[in-house]
């Protein structure tokens, strides 16, 4: 953020940036002022895979209502994607979940049975995917076809990972344009498609207009999520 706004420093930016707006009130910077969006380049889906008899959202919602507090949640410690996930879930359908912060993997935790569920990457998944319950995005991942939407039973549920570029606020416009034109192009080839695809990776383009809303919509509903939560930084 006060690096030159050259276009040679750029960011990859992650939800890290927008969930932390809402962990450190006394941050000495403001991510959505100080940075000028660029480009876009994937989003990386998440999976909710449990250690449990239920097989889908539904069953495991009547599960979780009917044994409450009893039903631990692994992530890879507070506020981090895996946490914030898993309580928008809570948030939006009323399950009491037991946060278990893990700093090390925990995919060892809820395959022995020790963690009954957990919001991970498709990447860190992708051996295990029998036994997810459902994919966080909005609709369906193309790469993943059998594995529903979480949003199918809980309407209105979106969560991603997701990276893309900003550059310092003052970057001239057409050198913020040059960067999104070329960062598309890499995006658009197949080559690239077929090598982020692999681990389950979507690659997805916008304009830094469309990021720049895209950055403030998450920021709001990470903001509300660590609020409902009482969420603080370890």
């Amino acid at each position: 953020m006060r690096a030159a706004p050259d276009g040679y420093t750029l960011l990859l930016v992650n939800p890290a940036n927008a969930i932390n707006a809402a962990l450190y009130p006394n941050l000495n910077f403001n991510f959505i002022r100080e940075t000028l969006p660029v480009a876009s380049v994937c989003v990386d889906p998440m999976v909710a895979n449990p250690s449990l008899p239920a097989r889908t959202v539904p069953e495991f919602i009547a599960f979780a209502k009917t044994n409450t507090g009893k039903i631990n949640r692994a992530c890879a410690g507070a506020g981090t994607p895996p946490h914030v996930f898993g309580e928008l879930f809570t948030m939006m359908t009323g399950v009491d979940l037991v946060h278990v912060s893990d700093r090390s993997d925990y995919m060892p935790d809820l395959l022995s049975g020790q963690v009954q569920l957990a919001f991970s990457s498709i990447p860190a998944s992708i051996e295990f995917i029998c036994c997810a319950l459902a994919a966080t995005p909005a609709r369906r991942l193309h790469t993943l076809p059998d594995i529903p939407a979480l949003a199918e039973f809980v309407p209105g549920y979106d969560a991603n990972n997701w990276y893309g570029i900003s550059a310092p606020r003052n970057t001239p416009t057409e050198i913020a344009d040059k960067l999104n034109k070329q960062t598309n192009a890499v995006v658009a080839d197949p080559e690239f498609d077929m090598r982020l695809a692999a681990p389950g990776n979507v690659p997805v383009s916008m304009t830094p207009a469309e990021l720049g809303k895209f950055f403030a919509e998450e920021t709001e509903k990470w903001a509300k999520v660590a609020k409902f939560a009482d969420i603080k930084p370890e």
